[in-house]
């Protein structure tokens, strides 16, 4: 009788402990949703900033941009060539030689035709958090349009003003199937680490002050020797 007993007891328990697990992360999700409104998908509907900020994503062994990491240069440009931002803030993850996303944006944006000093870049834009933060205490940007995916767009307006940013957030369109499903399903954890790091606010690395109205060339890297 005690076996059962037992079971159904710790049965209950693990049941219980899941209904909160889930009830947290779906509160924590809610709370930035609500914070991190106010994106649009149309590039009329934004208003002037310093800069548009592309948050780093995928790039293929090949040195090619993933179609997600396409859309949000390609929405960064779009923002330029409309007079919406004067500079473009490219930000992704170079922590070892070989993956290199921030130099491809920064190529991709240049081929679009953004004059290469109006583009700078930041190579410790590890996650989101670090690309908002290091765009406000790195690059000294006050206002700014994000440009990713709707699925991330909450979220990454959400840590900018958390890192004390006025931003603004435009949205690519694209209809990415199942990887868009699939990156839909990551964010929901995603939202409860953004969440934490907007309320505890982490340092991130720091480094030599490169003001955003100056010549973006001043913050590009020596060229990776490993990348394709």
């Amino acid at each position: 009788m005690a076996g059962p007993l037992r079971r159904h007891r710790f049965l209950a328990v693990a049941c219980g402990l899941a209904a909160a697990g889930t009830a947290a992360v779906l509160a924590l999700n809610a709370y930035v949703l609500i914070r991190g409104s106010g994106a649009t998908g149309d590039v009329a509907d934004v208003e002037h900033a310093q800069v548009a900020i592309v948050p780093g994503a995928l790039v293929h062994a090949d040195g090619r941009m993933s179609a997600m990491l396409a859309d949000r240069v390609a929405g960064a440009v779009a923002l330029y060539e409309a007079g919406r931002v004067d500079r473009v803030l490219v930000s992704g993850d170079h922590g070892r030689l070989g993956y290199n996303e921030t130099d491809t944006m920064r190529d991709g944006v240049i081929a679009a035709g953004v004059p290469a000093a109006r583009v700078f870049t930041d190579y410790a834009g590890f996650d989101t958090w670090s690309t908002v933060r290091r765009a406000r205490e790195i690059f000294g940007v006050s206002d700014a349009v994000l440009v990713t995916q709707r699925f991330h767009m909450p979220r990454a307006l959400y840590l900018g003003r958390a890192a004390g940013l006025e931003v603004q957030g435009l949205e690519t369109t694209r209809d990415y199937g199942n990887k868009g499903a699939l990156g839909a399903a990551r964010e929901l954890l995603a939202r409860v680490k953004g969440a934490g790091q907007g309320i505890v606010r982490p340092a991130v690395l720091g480094g030599t002050e490169l003001p955003i109205g100056g010549d973006g060339r001043s913050s590009w890297g020596p060229e990776d020797p490993l990348a394709p």
